[in-house]
């Protein structure tokens, strides 16, 4: 029975690996005992820090750009080496970005920015690590509230989440023959720094609270704890969900 809910052995990419969510994950999967490729795309200062509380042998950084094709291109090639030959277990894509605005306050450049690591930057990973997964190989993509309802200032990102959750859905059934589950993993609102880009940081966070059953902010621990689940052997049923992982807040709404 434990080893359904094992991780031990697995080598799994983590986009945006070494900050928020992205963070947590790859701290529970290296802890769990999983080896980690932790990709980012600045701060290396931070990286390298999670590299060494968690242990070069466990957690690989690389740092490359996947709105770029110079990006993708490093990232894959980096992994060739930390693979070894053997194939990849599984990815989570907590990579994103987004600009918080009014839509009539927003342009091209910043659609074309959101949509390129959000969505874009997820399709060209499954395209490039088809041949690399292993049968039983889980994918787990990060999405949000906004990708199915509407949230002041947050046009783009949802739109963006709500085109990551629907690309999801038809390569769960795509990659279902190579033995690939996809799902969606869905946080309520988890206190990161992303919270930052509001102007009325504190003020949503006091409304949030009040709408959550028993008041409570879903914490890093919590999601990144089912993330280990899907990416497991016991979650061999699930394939193109959404998991949403929020004490409840969306009941309310």
């Amino acid at each position: 029975m434990k080893q359904l809910f094992s991780v031990a052995g697995k080598t799994i990419l983590v986009t945006g690996g070494t900050r928020g969510i992205g963070l947590a994950i790859t701290r529970a999967l290296a802890k769990s005992g999983a080896t980690v490729i932790a990709n980012y795309a600045r701060d290396q200062k931070s990286a390298l820090a999670v590299q060494d509380e968690l242990g070069a042998q466990n957690v690989n950084i690389v740092r490359a750009d996947l709105t770029r094709d110079k990006g993708m291109d490093k990232l894959f090639e980096a992994m060739v080496p930390i693979l070894g030959g053997k194939t990849l277990d599984g990815l989570i894509h907590c990579a994103a970005t987004g600009i918080h605005a009014p839509f009539d306050q927003l342009q091209l450049k910043h659609w074309d920015w959101t949509m390129n690591l959000n969505a874009r930057a997820f399709f060209d990973l499954m395209v490039r690590a088809k041949d690399l997964f292993t049968r039983g190989a889980s994918v787990i993509a990060l999405s949000s509230e906004g990708a199915a309802t509407a949230i002041p200032n947050y046009s783009l990102v949802g739109a963006s989440k709500g085109a990551l959750e629907s690309l999801c859905r038809h390569l769960a059934i795509e990659m279902s023959a190579a033995g690939v589950r996809v799902n969606i993993l869905s946080p309520g609102s988890v206190l990161t720094d992303a919270w930052d880009a509001f102007p009325d940081k504190e003020q949503r966070l006091q409304t949030t609270l009040k709408k959550i059953p028993g008041g409570k902010l879903t914490s890093l621990e919590e999601v990144s704890s089912v993330a280990l689940f899907l990416c497991a052997e016991a979650s061999n049923a699930i394939n193109g969900q959404v998991i949403i992982v929020d004490h409840g807040e969306r009941m309310s709404n």
